[in-house]
């Protein structure tokens, strides 16, 4: 079927013959190789580095490093004597780079940071795009989880299903763990109702959500930041859950291990949040700074003087005021280490009566709020002139600086930015938009899902000063088209 466009350069291949030609039995397995030696003869990428890879790939199976590379080398043939790529206007060229400097997916970035974190139980369910983070994490355990005798520190199961992973996350968190587990959207989805059971009961969790493209299976290897809204406000009920939001492979790493710390202050579950393109591509990242300080356990009561020096202790009592009860763990020899997920009073006894209800739901929504100044703070960067500010968070930050400079070349205009890290949002991104006339906010979504956020946050007289710029098609974000986005929001507020 000829492929009716004119921004496309088609080159007719007989892949089919080729493959079976190379070999009958595996050509359908190699046509892909096949691809990567046509396109490395027109970008003219070097034959070495496809052998490199090649070797790094199969490690020693040198029959399959043969046929590969056979495949390779005929693609590469086919071009050079079939088509003049002088015509062809791309070419991949090498480029020098800091010997500090390394390649990172940023699923890999997490799992290692959960490591330093101290995870001791991670439960999954394969889903794309998370499964990486969990395999990735798994393979780290026998180089870096082991105790003297060689037994490895962090406990691995593959659940039936998600259900069944939240649910041993819930357990392991309220047995004193940090368990954690990797999904998408789908996956947090039927996580629904252990979800509302660790943040009602009030137990330290963590879960990484993976956006791929929604609704229902959607686009399952494709990308977008469609998920923020569902992560925020899980379950049935008012609830409102932090949501640590990564935009580079430090930041990966670093929420990897602060999610732990997080959950166990705040006594509740925690989403990291990423997606397919953060999480499953290569990113350049400079290193990791490491966790100096003692993890944070949080209030957590490990002898009986501990628990004696508290008055009238109650596992769901506010002592401090700062809505964040004291707990005990399973095994301590305290009592009482009742969780409940119905009704209950400060002691944990079920109730029905409206007061106690009022009362307990607001206390969790003022912990909630108390962490809004803790929590990673957005990331500025302001111009003098404070006349347009951008909000934006997550994987947009790859294309936020080709966004700027498109913006200053073609309109004469550099605009300050402000990149949310965490929800609940901090009370900077509200100063932030005192700060600037007109405020747009991109994200990778249809809906303005942050958007929506800030409108129901934020004060009314600053309403008028925020305009979305969301959009959606399933692949990374591009900064022309971002960038017409916002320009088509600068006019419409100049009219």
């Amino acid at each position: 079927m000829p492929v009716e466009r004119d921004d496309c350069i088609v080159i007719g291949v007989p892949m089919t013959k080729m493959a079976r030609g190379l070999n009958p039995k595996l050509g359908r397995m190699i046509a892909n190789m096949m691809y990567v030696g046509l396109l490395a003869e027109i970008l003219g990428l070097d034959q070495g580095k496809l052998t490199k890879a090649l070797a790094q790939q199969f490690k020693g199976k040198a029959r399959a490093i043969e046929l590969n590379l056979e495949a390779i080398n005929l693609g590469r043939a086919f071009i050079s004597e079939n088509v003049d790529i002088s015509d062809i206007p791309f070419r991949i060229e090498a480029r020098d780079v800091d010997d500090d400097v390394f390649l990172i997916e940023g699923n890999e970035a997490v799992a290692l940071g959960s490591h330093y974190g101290g995870v001791g139980l991670l439960s999954w369910y394969p889903i794309t795009p998370s499964s990486s983070l969990a395999e990735a994490l798994i393979a780290y355990i026998p180089e870096i989880r082991v105790d003297e005798n060689g037994d490895h520190l962090c406990a691995v199961i593959q659940a039936e299903d998600e259900l069944a992973a939240a649910g041993m996350v819930v357990g392991g968190g309220w047995a004193g763990s940090r368990a954690t587990t990797a999904t998408s959207g789908p996956g947090s989805s039927l996580m629904s109702e252990c979800i509302g059971l660790a943040y009602f009961a009030e137990i330290p969790s963590v879960i990484w959500d993976i956006n791929r493209t929604g609704p229902s299976t959607g686009l399952p290897t494709r990308t977008q930041q469609g998920d923020l809204t569902m992560l925020y406000e899980a379950s049935h009920g008012d609830t409102a859950h932090p949501v640590l939001i990564p935009g580079n492979m430090e930041e990966c790493f670093e929420f990897g291990w602060k999610a732990f710390d997080i959950a166990e202050r705040l006594q509740t579950l925690v989403f990291g949040f990423s997606d397919l393109d953060l999480g499953m591509n290569r990113w350049a990242c400079k290193g990791f700074e490491y966790p100096e300080t003692p993890m944070d356990r949080g209030k957590v009561l490990r002898t009986q003087a501990e628990l004696d020096a508290i008055e009238n202790y109650g596992r769901y009592r506010d002592v401090d005021g700062d809505g964040i009860p004291y707990r005990t763990l399973p095994g301590s020899g305290l009592d009482p280490i009742l969780y409940r997920g119905t009704g209950h009073d400060e002691d944990g006894i079920y109730s029905e009566k409206p007061e106690v209800y009022q009362a307990l739901m607001m206390r969790l929504k003022r912990k909630m709020d108390n962490c809004r100044t803790w929590l990673p703070q957005p990331v500025l960067r302001e111009e003098d002139e404070k006349e347009v500010g951008i909000i934006y968070f997550g994987s947009m930050e790859n294309s936020i600086q080709e966004i700027d400079d498109i913006l200053e070349d073609e309109i004469g205009r550099k605009v300050s930015q402000c990149r949310v890290r965490s929800l609940p949002l901090s009370p900077v991104v509200e100063q932030f938009i005192r700060d600037h006339e007109t405020v747009i906010v991109l994200e990778i979504n249809r809906d303005g899902q942050l958007y929506g956020i800030l409108r129901r946050e934020l004060p009314n007289d600053l309403i008028g000063r925020v305009h979305s710029a969301a959009y959606s098609d399933g692949l990374p974000p591009r900064a022309r088209h971002y960038s017409e986005l916002i320009k088509g929001v600068l006019k419409e507020v100049a009219e």
